[in-house]
C-alpha cells in the first residue's frame, strides 16, 4: 500500500470552525468532531444512501443555502453548516414521530425520537404500525452489507409504498446465501436472527464480531489501499517496480520501463473480469482471486481454444518480468499452461530466467536447447520449453529438473563458470526463489534462505515491511522479525487459515496507534485470528502461546529435514545474487547507491575499478548476512550451525527420545 497525503479543509459548523478531510462525507466529519446528528440508516462501515433523512442539515455554499442529507454530502469546498435551526429541528421531529407511529416499541426508534425532542407515538399510528421490539425499520443496512461486504445481492427491498419490505428473490430462501451473518450483524433492531449453527463453535458471536471487522475494512478501505477486489495480489507489480524490487532478467535489476505492460492497471483495463465476486471460497469478502475470461490460446495442445484463466497473480506477472517477457498475453498463456500441466509458475519463471542468462552468456547454446533461442524476452520459445516439460521431451526435460540440477550439470561441463553459475542460480534447498529482489533487504535474504522449505514467500515475506514501509530498520529489529514472522506465517498453515486478510488490508490507524515494529505485525488483525480460534475451540490465545504452537511444528520440520540429510548450515546461505551485484552491469545500474554505501563504510573508492568495488561490497554483505544468520539462529534457540538445542526442545515440550537422538547426531 502506497501512502497518500490526507488533505483537510476547514468549514464552519454552528458558528464554530472545524477541520474535516476533503472529499469525505459531511456526517463523518461532524461525528469526528463530536457533533451529534440523529440518523437511522447510517452505518460507519457501509456506503451512505440517505434513506432516513434524519441527518439533514442546512449548508451555505458560495452564498446559496440549501438542505442536504449530511451522510452522503461530500465536503469539497469551504461551507457553512447549520445543524440545529428551527426548520431542521421541525423536520427531524416530524420524521421521528412518523417512525414512532410505525414502530413504537423498537428501542433504536425510541432513542432517535428522544434525540429529536418527541415521544409521540400516536400522531402517525395506523394499521401499518408494528408493535414488535425487533421490527424491521427498512434502514437498508442488511441489503448494503450483503452487497458491500460479500458482494452479493441475496436480500434486497421488495414491494412498493406501504408494501415495501426486505426479502430474498421471489420470497424464497436463496440457495446462494452462505449464511455469512453480515445482514444480522448490521441490523440495528434484531429483526434478522441467525438460527443456523452448522459448525457448532463455542462462541459464534465472538467469531462474528472479528470476522465483520475484516468485512468492514474490505468494504471501506480496500479501494484506497491494495485494491484486492479489483486486481488481487497483482496490485504490487507497480509498487515493487517503484521501489526497485521487481525481478527483471534473472533478478539482475529491480525495475524496467516496460513494466506498465504487465502491471495491475493493464490487467484491470484489458484482462481481469470486473464487478464480480471472484473468491477462493464463496463468501470471502476480500475476493482477491482474479480471472481472465475468453482468452484465446496461441500455442500448445489447446491452441485456438477460448479458456478461463485463474490469475495472473503478482508472482506470475513478476515471473514474466524476471524472464524479460513484458507481454501480458504471454503472461496469461504461461499462467494457464502452468496450471494445466501442474507446474508452479514461480519455479518455472525463475528457472527459465536462469536458463536465459546462461544462454546470453554462452554457457549453453542452440545446440543444447534443441535450436531454441532463449534470450530474455523470448516468449514463443519459452512457451515451447513449457510444453516440452509437460510432454517429457527435448530441452524441457532438463529445465524441468530445476535450477539446482542445471547449475550442477553445467558446472561440471564448464568448471570455469562454476562460481558464476552458483552466484546467479537463484535457488536454495533445491527450491527456486520467489519473485522479489532481495539484494538490498538483509531481512528478506535471511527470510528466504532460512525458510525450511526454501526461499518462498509463504513462510518469510519481509520485503515490504523492510524496504517499502521501513518498519524494521535496525539489525535487532530484523533478527526479531526473522523469529516472529516465519512462526506466525507457519501458524496460519497449521490452522488452515488464509493469511491474505492479515496484511492485505490494514486498519486505517495502524501506523498511528503503534510504533513501526509493532505496526508491522498489524496487532488488531492478529487478534482477529486468535479470537477466531477461541470462538471455535474455547481456548484463548496470545502471542506467546501462538508462537510456541508454531515453534513446535517449525522445530519438528527442521529436525525432519536433518533426518533426511537436508536443512544443513550450507543450505542456509543464499546465492550471491540474492545479496548483491554479480555482474558489472548490475553494479552500474545502482552505482550511486553502492558507491555511497562503500564510502559510508569508510572505503576510499576514488581510484578503484568496478570489479574492486564489487569485491569489497561482496565481502561486506557476506559478513552482514553471517551476523543476521547467527542472530536468527540464537533467537530460535538453535546453535551456531542452525541445529535446535536440546534445551529448546525441552522448552517446547518436544524433547522426545527419537528427536533428541537426531539432534545429538548433528550437535557433535
Amino acid at each position: 500500500m502506497v501512502k497518500k497525503e490526507i488533505e483537510k479543509i476547514n468549514i464552519i459548523v454552528d458558528n464554530e470552525e472545524i477541520s474535516v478531510i476533503k472529499d469525505s462525507y459531511l456526517l463523518s466529519g461532524l461525528i469526528e468532531n463530536n457533533i451529534n446528528i440523529p440518523t437511522l440508516c447510517h452505518h460507519k462501515d457501509l456506503t451512505p444512501n440517505g434513506t432516513c433523512r434524519l441527518c439533514i442539515v442546512e449548508i451555505e455554499e458560495r452564498g446559496k443555502k440549501r438542505l442536504v442529507t449530511s451522510c452522503n454530502f461530500p465536503v469539497r469546498n469551504e461551507i457553512k453548516v447549520e445543524t440545529q435551526s428551527d426548520v431542521i429541528k421541525k423536520h427531524r421531529k416530524n420524521l421521528a414521530e412518523m417512525y414512532l407511529g410505525r414502530w413504537p416499541n423498537v428501542p433504536v426508534i425510541q432513542k432517535i425520537a428522544k434525540m429529536c425532542g418527541t415521544n409521540d407515538n400516536q400522531k402517525y399510528k395506523s394499521e401499518l404500525s408494528e408493535t414488535s421490539e425487533k421490527a424491521c425499520i427498512l434502514c437498508g443496512h442488511c441489503t448494503r452489507a450483503c452487497n458491500e461486504f460479500i458482494q452479493e445481492n441475496i436480500i434486497d427491498f421488495a414491494g412498493r409504498g406501504i408494501k415495501r419490505h426486505i426479502a430474498m428473490p421471489f420470497e424464497n430462501v436463496d440457495p446462494l446465501c452462505i449464511g455469512c451473518t453480515s445482514c444480522a450483524y448490521v441490523c440495528p433492531t434484531g429483526a434478522i436472527e441467525v438460527n443456523d449453527n452448522r459448525n457448532h463453535p463455542v462462541d459464534q458471536k465472538l467469531i462474528q464480531k472479528h470476522g465483520m471487522r475484516v468485512n468492514a475494512e474490505m468494504a471501506t478501505l480496500d479501494p484506497y489501499q491494495c485494491r484486492m477486489r479489483e486486481v488481487g495480489t497483482a496490485n504490487i507489480v507497480e509498487v515493487m517496480d517503484q521501489y526497485d524490487l521487481l525481478p527483471v532478467r534473472n533478478f539482475k535489476f529491480g525495475q524496467d520501463p516496460e513494466t506498465w505492460r504487465i502491471d495491475s492497471n493493464m490487467m484491470k483495463k484489458s484482462y481481469f473480469t470486473q464487478g464480480h465476486p471472484d473468491q477462493c471460497w464463496h463468501g470471502c469478502s476480500m475476493s482477491c482471486a482474479k480471472a481472465v475470461e475468453d482468452f484465446e490460446l496461441k500455442t500448445g495442445p489447446y491452441k485456438g481454444h477460448k479458456v478461463i484463466v485463474d490469475g495472473p497473480e503478482y508472482e506470475t506477472a513478476a515471473g514474466s518480468s524476471n524472464m524479460g517477457c513484458f507481454d501480458m498475453d504471454f503472461c496469461v498463456e504461461y499462467n494457464f499452461y502452468c496450471d494445466t500441466y501442474g507446474i508452479d509458475t514461480i519455479s518455472f519463471a525463475t528457472c527459465m530466467a536462469f536458463v536465459m542468462e546462461c544462454y546470453e552468456n554462452g554457457i549453453i547454446t542452440k545446440e543444447d536447447t534443441g535450436g531454441l533461442k532463449l534470450n530474455f524476452g523470448a516468449t514463443n520459445d519459452t512457451l515451447e520449453v513449457l510444453h516440452q516439460m509437460a510432454r517429457g521431451n527435448g530441452f524441457g526435460v532438463d529445465v524441468g529438473q530445476g535450477v539446482r540440477y542445471l547449475k550442477e550439470k553445467w558446472s561440471k561441463l564448464k568448471p570455469e563458470k562454476a562460481q558464476f553459475l552458483q552466484d546467479i542460480g537463484m535457488e536454495a534447498k533445491g527450491l527456486e526463489f520467489s519473485e522479489y529482489v532481495s539484494k538490498e533487504s538483509l531481512a528478506q535474504q535471511a527470510g528466504y534462505t532460512l525458510a525450511l522449505k526454501g526461499p518462498q514467500h509463504d513462510e518469510a515475506w519481509l520485503i515490504f515491511i523492510d524496504m517499502v514501509n521501513n518498519q524494521i530498520p535496525s539489525f535487532e529489529d530484523k533478527a526479531e522479525a526473522l523469529y516472529y514472522f516465519p512462526l506466525f506465517r507457519t501458524w496460519f498453515g497449521l490452522y488452515g487459515l488464509c493469511k491474505i486478510v492479515w496484511n492485505d488490508v490494514v486498519p486505517a490507524d495502524n501506523a498511528i496507534k503503534h510504533p513501526p515494529q509493532v505496526a508491522a505485525k498489524i496487532p488488531e488483525h492478529v487478534e482477529n485470528y486468535w479470537k477466531f480460534v477461541e470462538g471455535m475451540t474455547g481456548r484463548p490465545l496470545d502471542e506467546e502461546r501462538m508462537l510456541d504452537e508454531s515453534a513446535r511444528v517449525h522445530n519438528l520440520q527442521k529436525i525432519m529435514g536433518l533426518m533426511l540429510g537436508k536443512n544443513s548450515f550450507d543450505e542456509d546461505i543464499p546465492p550471491y545474487r540474492a545479496m548483491g551485484p554479480v555482474t558489472i552491469e548490475e553494479y552500474e545500474s545502482r552505482q550511486e547507491r553502492y558507491d555511497k554505501q562503500l564510502e559510508e563504510l569508510g572505503h576510499d573508492i576514488k581510484n578503484k575499478s568496478v570489479e574492486e568495488k564489487m569485491e569489497i561490497l561482496r565481502n561486506y554483505r557476506y559478513e552482514q548476512y553471517a551476523k543476521v544468520q547467527q542472530a536468527a539462529y540464537k533467537r530460535r534457540g538453535w546453535n551456531e550451525k542452525g541445529i535446535p538445542t536440546k534445551e529448546r526442545l525441552a522448552e517446547l515440550g518436544i524433547d522426545l527420545p527419537e528427536l533428541v537422538e537426531i539432534v545429538e547426531e548433528h550437535l557433535d
